[in-house]
């Protein structure tokens, strides 16, 4: 089992943007930061549900399907489940509707007591006020021999990175320039110490660094 995290973030190191409006509640920078991804044919069959006959297939797709392989339970905070857009509303469920791409145990980290959230298609929201560690122990478990991935935002793989918990962090650095948000590597100086870290570059422009222990 391993504990693994992917995220895109921009030249400049952020993971967030502050551009959200009501109307647009990702805001328009979103789009910029994960338009490689969202461009892959992995993404637009695993999560938009199209039937694989469209979609880039080149390096940015290999790691969008990395990005699903061997997964046997994931780790999010509340705010990349919704509940910081969305706190008074018992039915609020996410952002991927009736079948998140998920497929395993979910576990979100919030203070927010809530039941658990059975979906279609064999996702299970759990919402726990607990530590890196004892998720990890909670998600391990539920995991088995697959890996675990911690899903985001930026400030709860933060943690993570800070606890020593991650085994391989890939990043998808998009080339755009955000200027403000939550920086992936605030306060991580040397976090490069004890990884092999290796590069390659996608025809979108995308730089992936990969650190594995």
């Amino acid at each position: 089992m391993a504990v693994r995290v992917d995220l895109n973030i921009s030249l400049d190191g952020f993971a967030t943007t502050t551009d959200q409006t009501p109307e647009e509640p990702f805001g328009r920078d979103w789009g910029r930061l994960v338009d490689a991804y969202v461009a892959t044919r992995t993404f637009r069959t695993r999560v938009l549900g199209e039937d694989g006959s469209e979609g880039t297939t080149g390096v940015d797709d290999a790691y969008a399907r990395a990005y699903f392989e061997n997964i046997g339970a994931e780790i999010m905070g509340a705010g990349m489940f919704g509940l910081h857009n969305f706190p008074d509303d018992p039915d609020w469920q996410g952002w991927w509707g009736d079948e998140p791409p998920f497929h395993v145990p979910v576990f979100v980290l919030t203070h927010s007591r809530r039941p658990p959230l059975e979906m279609a298609g064999g996702t299970r929201f759990e919402f726990l006020a607990a530590s890196p560690q004892e998720a990890l122990e909670l998600a391990a478990e539920a995991a088995g021999d697959r890996d675990v991935r911690i899903g985001g935002g930026a400030d709860t793989v933060r943690q993570f990175l800070t606890a020593g918990l991650v085994d391989r962090l890939h990043v998808g650095i998009a080339p755009i320039l955000l200027g403000r948000g939550v920086r992936l590597w605030e306060n991580l100086r040397g976090l490069e110490e004890g990884y092999e870290v290796t590069g390659e570059v996608a025809d979108s422009g995308t730089v992936h660094l990969t650190f594995t222990r």
